[in-house]
């Protein structure tokens, strides 16, 4: 079963996600909660597989959440679910350490398979996200220095490209024709090469400084 925790402040749509989430097969909503600050009291004690995190929330917002969620849980996969579209708050939720980024008009079935998805590894995007992820990608590569140190291999520019278009680490292996563990491998080149600790940062940090 694959466990997960709500933070959102409007009692409607938190009800109704754990009414969505309890009632999918191989899926729990193990606690909710409309602030941050009693999640991150017990965060370490429930251990959820995902964390669905609204951004604009009473007292703390959902971006340090998400980081303080991920200082405690370093593995913890954080999916932010919010009707903020703007690049700024996108690639600030990534960088402060969320796997996704979904708006909350996703259809139930396309919530639960985003759910599924991070749980596996993946980086799921609503797909106007996903395109303004790559619209930045496309502009900052435009206009990145030609003598820009070229520190990730065609290999490793493939699979994070992969990631930005919002695929799990499944769907890149099969693309690309190689095992999920050499694409694990990769990654763990790919972190240390950019000084990243998951797999968000380094997809924001690269499209930042026009690296893919």
């Amino acid at each position: 079963m694959i466990k997960v925790i709500v933070v959102e402040d409007n009692d409607t749509i938190r009800e109704g996600l754990k009414i969505l989430i309890d009632g999918t097969e191989g899926y729990g909503c193990i606690a909710l909660y409309s602030r941050c600050e009693p999640m991150l009291k017990n965060l370490a004690k429930m251990k959820p597989d995902v964390l669905l995190m609204d951004i604009g929330l009473p007292g703390m917002n959902g971006i340090e959440g998400i980081k303080q969620a991920k200082a405690i849980l370093p593995e913890l996969n954080i999916l932010v679910l919010t009707v903020y579209e703007e690049n700024d708050l996108i690639f600030d939720a990534l960088c402060a350490g969320a796997c996704g980024y979904l708006v909350k008009k996703t259809p139930p079935s396309k919530l639960l398979e985003a759910i599924h998805e991070a749980y596996h590894g993946g980086a799921p995007m609503s797909s106007h996200i996903a395109r303004k992820v790559i619209d930045f990608f496309q502009q900052k590569k435009q206009f990145a220095p030609v003598d820009s140190p070229n520190i990730l291999t065609p290999r490793e520019k493939e699979i994070l490209s992969g990631l930005v278009e919002g695929n799990s680490f499944k769907a890149i292996a099969d693309s690309l024709f190689i095992s999920i563990e050499t694409v694990r491998f990769h990654f763990r080149n790919i972190y240390r090469k950019l000084h990243v600790h998951s797999q968000s940062e380094a997809v924001a940090k690269a499209i930042k400084e026009g690296l893919i």
